[in-house]
């Protein structure tokens, strides 16, 4: 091959790499999840390091990583799916969710079949814009393809370990067949 072929080859896939690495990077930032606390005490959660404000970018604390539902679709007031949802969780432990509030932000869920109501930690909801008090209403609610909204929630500082920031209840659970499977963990949202 000549020289200068080569040479033109070799700036083409420079590009292309640096272009690969940096989508992978940004990917796995979106991915992250953080809490920080700010100077009244209080606890906030974002998605990517870039939604903690700078001030507390320093004290900030990666809470995991998740991988992101896809982006909800159709009118904010209807169950939207798009077939089955298919949850992983490991057999003989809490099944936890990742939720999507209001096409935004994340929040870690642990689904409860005996809870009437969805509820969320007041710092959550507040990290994602949504007041807390007076039984908050959020446009939409959404688990992998699982999409049900407007939502009233339970506000509940509750502590429930293993990063949950509330509940999974029945009030969205009800619009699905929920299906688990404790042998191979996996659950399954189905339209009803």
């Amino acid at each position: 091959m000549p020289l200068t072929s080569r040479g033109a080859l070799h700036r083409l896939r420079l590009p292309a790499f640096a272009f690969l690495v940096l989508s992978l990077v940004t990917s796995s930032a979106q991915a992250q999840l953080y809490r920080w606390t700010d100077e009244n005490g209080e606890t906030h959660f974002g998605q990517g390091r870039e939604s903690v404000p700078e001030r507390y970018r320093k004290s900030a604390r990666s809470v995991g990583a998740v991988d992101p539902p896809p982006a909800p679709s159709g009118p904010a007031d209807a169950t939207v799916n798009e077939g089955v949802t298919r949850i992983a969780f490991a057999p003989g432990h809490p099944i936890m969710v990742t939720a999507r509030i209001n096409g935004r932000g994340l929040v870690q869920l642990l689904l409860d079949t005996g809870a009437d109501r969805t509820t969320i930690s007041p710092a959550a909801l507040m990290g994602l814009g949504v007041s807390y008090r007076d039984a908050p209403k959020i446009e939409s609610l959404q688990v992998g393809g699982a999409r049900v909204g407007p939502l009233r929630v339970a506000s509940h500082d509750a502590q429930l370990g293993r990063g949950a920031q509330g509940l999974l209840g029945r009030d969205f659970l009800n619009y699905f067949r929920v299906s688990i499977d404790s042998v191979r963990g996996i659950v399954e949202l189905t339209p009803r």
